[in-house]
């Protein structure tokens, strides 16, 4: 598979993944001016966006767990670890509720089986929203990957009762033929 533009940008500014992009459009849309003191990275491997939190906001402290791997990164604490275990890890649970940003880039092992695939995203997405309500600080900002599909809907709703706005993006940086968006969210 050839690299597009936006992964040759991302290599050439020494980034990890194209996916930075995403999060940085995303954070100028929503006209985030904040100086995030604690930010949490859910499903963080490869590392890019703890990668430009970091480069982006250095006085943050960043927080990263993924059940897979990821090289380390000056700065961000990182934990290879199940999100279903996040308040087993102290030092992400003695900040529970005090981070100012949750970010997700998440996505399930995709089978190829419609309604398995989307039955996976909408599970990993309702983890990550109640893991978003509890960690968040209030007026705390919640951005997760998901993907369009029949769960959407259901998705959106379910957000809808613990943030008091919810938005939808579909950065330049997505590839066209992709069905993912990203949920933004403010609690």
């Amino acid at each position: 598979m050839h690299a597009d533009n936006w992964a040759n940008k991302a290599k050439s500014m020494g980034y990890r993944s194209r996916a930075v992009f995403k999060l940085d459009e995303i954070l100028n849309k929503i006209g985030s001016k904040n100086k995030y003191q604690n930010v949490l990275d859910i499903g963080s491997s490869p590392g890019g966006w703890s990668q430009y939190i970091k480069k982006k906001y250095n006085k943050a402290k960043v927080y990263a767990i993924d059940i897979l791997d990821m090289e380390p990164i000056d700065g961000v604490n990182f934990y290879q670890e199940n999100i279903e275990d996040i308040d087993n890890i102290i030092d992400i649970k003695r900040l529970k509720g005090a981070f100012n940003l949750v970010i997700s880039d998440i996505a399930p092992n995709l089978s190829g089986i419609s309604a398995v695939d989307n039955e996976n995203v909408f599970e990993l997405n309702q983890l990550t929203i109640n893991i978003a309500k509890d960690y968040l600080i209030s007026d705390g900002f919640l951005i997760m990957k998901t993907f369009q599909n029949n769960k959407l809907k259901d998705l959106r709703k379910e957000m809808e009762l613990f943030f008091k706005i919810v938005q939808t993006y579909k950065p330049a940086a997505s590839k066209k033929q992709s069905g993912e968006i990203y949920l933004f969210g403010v609690k």
